[in-house]
């Protein structure tokens, strides 16, 4: 075992500050990663904050990891020293179940290990996450990252960008169709990249008109004002696939009222209670609302050599790690455009 820095909470709603950590000797499997850059996720400050429930203190968050390779076990084979590799809110699973077979290990039957908080199988305890020097996985959970787009806007890629694309994915979207992403932040912004790229029309539905600047740069070819009753109007019916990235509980009904026949609104960001829904909204047109976590390690790096080919990364503003709790309290607020990301060397100096 080798003793590491790390900044963590110590406990529920506390602020982060420095902790040494300890990270297992490689084994034959595993590749051990110098981490250069790690995003803050909004899912960081719900873990250290509780609002889940279930949180292991300390946390140690962070799951947007981006860096270089110092070791590999001696069965790795698509790996080596000095590679460019990310890791991304998992570091393992049980790989047997359907699921995992699938290449859907985010939703492993038997439950995957997150990149914190998870069962650590080999020290005991908890995994301990990206705001740390160094992080050792095994080859499964590890990624190719491309080396010619922007390094630390990539690092969001591994929670904000698999979060928007596999939705994306998995409901087919495709070259013409009408896509809505609605809310323009951490992951709407990915959303709206993606359709964008994937030669979609696309649509940012926001309540906010003040954004419309900000979305067509990103990639939209027009803006909806949701508040406004005669736009929602004209947009009736009208939508092959809804992206609704909002991270908290609202009325999704006015929403559902945009989708064609057979068409599909997924939610990614609100992991709570929503208001009622109105069933006569989904019988009439045969409608859905469904839901979509993460994606798996095989789509997540589809998606990475996608971002590579289309020179896509994040919008993100760097900090050092010694800034952390002034960025958590301003991603509360909504005040940051659209990620942070850590120079992880604040730490090492």
């Amino acid at each position: 075992m080798s003793e590491v820095k790390a900044y963590a909470a110590y406990a529920e709603k506390e602020n982060l500050k420095p902790l040494d950590i300890e990270r297992r000797d490689v084994k034959p499997t595993d590749v051990e990663i110098d981490i250069l850059y790690c995003g803050v996720c909004h899912s960081d400050i719900h873990t250290v904050n509780d609002d889940w429930g279930g949180a292991k203190y300390p946390v140690v968050p962070g799951h947007e990891i981006v860096g270089r390779v110092l070791k590999v076990g001696d069965q790795v084979k698509n790996f080596k020293e000095g590679d460019l590799v990310g890791v991304g809110c998992m570091v393992d699973s049980c790989q047997t179940c359907d699921s995992c077979k699938e290449g859907l290990e985010q939703y492993c039957e038997n439950g995957a290990v997150m990149t914190y908080d998870g069962k650590d199988e080999h020290l005991g305890g908890h995994t301990f996450g990206g705001y740390s020097e160094k992080i050792i996985v095994d080859k499964e959970f590890v990624l190719s990252i491309p080396e010619n787009i922007d390094i630390k806007a990539t690092a969001p890629l591994l929670c904000a960008g698999i979060t928007t694309w596999s939705p994306l994915q998995h409901w087919n979207v495709k070259k013409g169709d009408k896509v809505g992403v609605i809310g323009l932040g951490g992951l709407g912004h990915m959303g709206v990249k993606f359709a964008s790229a994937m030669g979609a029309h696309v649509v940012m539905i926001t309540t906010s008109p003040s954004k419309s600047d900000d979305a067509k740069s990103l990639g939209a070819d027009s803006v909806l004002i949701s508040k406004d009753e005669k736009q929602m109007e004209e947009h009736a019916n009208s939508f092959d696939f809804l992206l609704n990235t909002v991270p908290v509980g609202h009325d999704t009904n006015p929403y559902i009222a945009l989708l064609k026949r057979d068409a599909t609104m997924v939610m990614v960001g609100a992991i709570e209670p929503l208001d009622p829904i109105h069933g006569g909204g989904l019988i009439i047109g045969r409608k859905s609302v469904a839901g979509s976590v993460i994606g798996g390690i095989k789509e997540t790096q589809e998606m990475l050599d996608f971002c590579g080919e289309h020179n896509i990364t994040c919008d993100v503003e760097m900090i050092d790690i010694q800034n952390i709790n002034d960025a958590y309290e301003r991603v509360v607020n909504s005040d940051v455009k659209y990620r942070f990301v850590i120079d992880m060397k604040s730490l090492k100096n």
